[in-house]
């Protein structure tokens, strides 16, 4: 089991298994959200999350890639994001990795993560060799995995 939650301590939750998959978005959206290059988000199954204390003010945003709800569930108090829920798969959650009260805590390579939307990602962004890249989303709105790409050296968005 792994715990996290907000800035201010009234929003906490935890997940009780290892991720899915891990995946590092560098779509406006996610850059937007976190006000960074980017957001790196563990993917669980919706049953191995709870909220612990607290109530979640939650924000639905329209993806513009997929025309599908986001639900940005949030602090109401602090504001800070603490995790995902998608229309487009009801049966999936991600996490804001950093509002764990270990951020490291999961495992974070190439056999289980994959770097998404590299179109949209600011100048500066390193990906490290070898694991699966793609261009937009990992998949077409119909939910079609599209095939990535992987470098066997360090890329370097400039």
């Amino acid at each position: 089991m792994q715990d996290g939650g907000c800035l201010c301590g009234k929003l906490r939750y935890r997940v009780t298994t290892q991720p899915l998959w891990v995946t590092a978005c560098f779509c406006h959206f996610c850059q937007r959200a976190t006000g960074a290059q980017g957001m790196v988000e563990p993917i669980f199954d919706i049953d191995a999350f709870e909220i612990t204390e607290g109530t979640p003010t939650r924000y639905v945003h329209i993806s513009g890639g997929s025309g599908k709800e986001v639900q940005v569930h949030f602090c109401a108090t602090c504001g800070t994001k603490t995790h995902l829920t998608f229309e487009r798969w009801p049966d999936r959650l991600g996490v804001y990795a950093g509002t764990f009260d270990d951020p490291g805590w999961f495992e974070f390579s190439p056999g289980n993560s994959k770097f998404i939307f590299l179109d949209s990602a600011a100048r500066g962004t390193l990906v490290p060799s070898g694991f699966k890249v793609f261009r937009e989303h990992a998949a077409t709105p119909d939910g079609t995995p599209l095939d990535p790409e992987v470098f066997d050296e360090i890329l370097h968005i400039r």
